[in-house]
């Protein structure tokens, strides 16, 4: 993988106007996936069963998102056994399994918070995820200290980087912008897993980041819509592949990471989908 570019958003401020994560909705083929993935969430909410059972299906998206998180962590498991356990305390799959379940649950509440102080989210989301006697939960990591991310392979930026990236991604975040849903969440997402700025966990606060942001723009208000879902129903290799992309900073690299957000949160309305259908039958 390259790491030699600076895919953050914030690094190129100065030449976007102002706007740097609209900016990259102007890059070809990302107007079509925005396009796309907005005609599959309006086709789920506007089915019959969301206004009788919309609950039931935000409780099941988010029992399946948190699944699909944990599998891009290492933790494969199949659903009904998330659905079965209680005790998650067990082997490091497990407290995977667990730490995306809470992360799932958190995510929602914190909304309100995300557009007034990001960093004050992302640092709840890594205290939530992270093991009890992790004694550098909900901090960003200090010079020296490791990074234990499985799937990622990318170069550990320094200390100083990884707060001068936050701090940016943080502005921006504030500052809101006209930027489509997508490409914000793509941006959040992106910019959490390649820079990993916790010592552990990134990777399920990078994409339960990403549904904080689906949700709290409006595209997924009733957090329907799970993309972490869809990140794993394309799989680990292509979810690197895409990373690849985003860091890499080209314009088709970045274009490519939005193109592969787009299409989980189109597998995620699919999913649901077949929730409601199975629902409508009488048959879940």
């Amino acid at each position: 993988m390259s790491t030699t570019a600076d895919p953050s958003p914030s690094s190129r401020s100065g030449s976007s106007g102002g706007d740097p994560i609209a900016a990259l909705g102007a890059l070809p083929g990302v107007a079509d996936s925005v396009d796309s993935v907005r005609k599959a969430v309006d086709r789920v909410y506007g089915h019959r069963i969301m206004r009788r059972r919309s609950n039931e299906l935000t409780s099941e998206a988010a029992l399946r998102g948190a699944r699909g998180s944990a599998a891009l962590s290492g933790a494969e498991w199949a659903l009904e056994e998330v659905r079965r356990r209680s005790d998650f305390s067990g082997d490091e799959e497990a407290r995977t399994v667990g730490a995306a379940l809470r992360l799932t649950a958190e995510a929602g509440q914190l909304l309100s918070i995300w557009r007034q102080s990001p960093l004050r989210v992302l640092a709840r989301l890594h205290l939530v995820a992270a093991a009890e006697n992790d004694e550098a939960a909900g901090r960003p990591r200090l010079a020296g200290e490791p990074v234990d991310e499985p799937l990622v392979e990318l170069d550990v930026s320094d200390s100083e980087e990884v707060a001068g990236r936050l701090e940016g991604l943080s502005e921006l975040i504030v500052a809101g912008g006209s930027a489509p849903a997508l490409v914000t969440a793509a941006v959040v997402h992106g910019e959490l897993l390649s820079l990993r700025p916790f010592g552990s966990r990134n990777g399920l606060v990078a994409r339960a980041a990403e549904r904080i942001v689906l949700v709290g723009s409006g595209l997924d208000p009733k957090s329907i819509c799970p993309a972490e879902a869809g990140h794993a129903e394309q799989g680990r290799a292509a979810y690197v592949a895409a990373l690849d992309g985003y860091v890499s900073g080209t314009p088709e690299g970045m274009a490519a990471w939005i193109a592969h957000c787009g299409r989980a949160v189109e597998l995620g309305a699919r999913e649901t989908t077949a929730v409601c259908e199975a629902l409508q039958r009488g048959a879940a």
